[in-house]
């Protein structure tokens, strides 16, 4: 993927992620206002009770105006109730609003992510740099130090001089190479228990995963450009 590709990708990305949210509060704020739109007025039962009053003034005993008072407190107590109504559906819209935005913001990095993992896995992992040091049991990648076992330092060893004579080597003749045995005496298990070892001890599952290639029935080789080996 060249970088104008790339950067053109990532654009359109930036987009779709926009669209989304946009899409998502216009379908919350549309049905917001539908929502309160279509809720009864706060108002409309103190108006009932309001037309009660003024359509029957010949209620004047203690009982008829006891229960219009009664009426009409209950009115102001539903309206009351019916604001904080209002209120909490709001918050709750806008709660939805931005948990909906969060997962929109967050599957696009997954995507991202993945794309990048995709890349990764697919041209190897970017070495300027591969120096392995026997006497100090030490191997730099790029900028960073790993301690190594001796065992792992052989393995190491064994597969960057392979990689400079663009060798792939099975397990067993890994096992050969390190023992010093021919590889038809040693076992294939024993060259894949010494890698995995190796994979241990570098510590980093993606580094050592990508740093460590293995071809399917073919063997093991290390996927960096061989100029950049170094062995002191």
């Amino acid at each position: 993927m060249t970088t104008s590709s790339a950067t053109e990708a990532r654009e359109i990305g930036s987009r779709i992620v926009v669209a989304g949210i946009a899409a998502i509060v216009l379908i919350l704020a549309i049905a917001a206002i539908l929502l309160f739109i279509n809720l009864p007025d706060a108002n409309a039962f103190n108006l009932r009770v309001e037309r009660l009053f003024v359509e029957n003034d010949t209620l004047t005993g203690n009982a008829e105006i006891k229960l219009l008072e009664i009426l009409a407190q209950s009115g102001t107590a539903f309206s009351d109730t019916l604001s904080s109504y209002r209120f909490v559906i709001f918050v709750l819209l806008v709660f939805a609003t931005a948990l909906l935005i969060a997962a929109v913001a967050f599957l696009a990095m997954l995507v991202v992510l993945n794309r990048r993992m995709g890349r990764i896995e697919r041209q190897g992992i970017e070495v300027n740099s591969l120096t392995i040091s026997r006497d100090q049991k030490a191997v730099y990648l790029n900028d960073f130090e790993f301690k190594l076992t001796a065992a792992a330092i052989e393995t190491l060893s064994v597969l960057a001089e392979a990689r400079m004579d663009d060798e792939v080597l099975s397990g067993a003749e890994i096992e050969g190479v390190i023992s010093g045995r021919d590889s038809s005496d040693c076992e294939e298990a024993a060259g894949a228990t010494r890698i995995k070892r190796l994979r241990d001890t570098l510590g980093n599952q993606m580094v050592s995963e990508l740093l460590v290639k293995n071809i399917a029935r073919q063997g093991y080789m290390l996927a960096i450009d061989k100029d950049v080996i170094r062995m002191v």
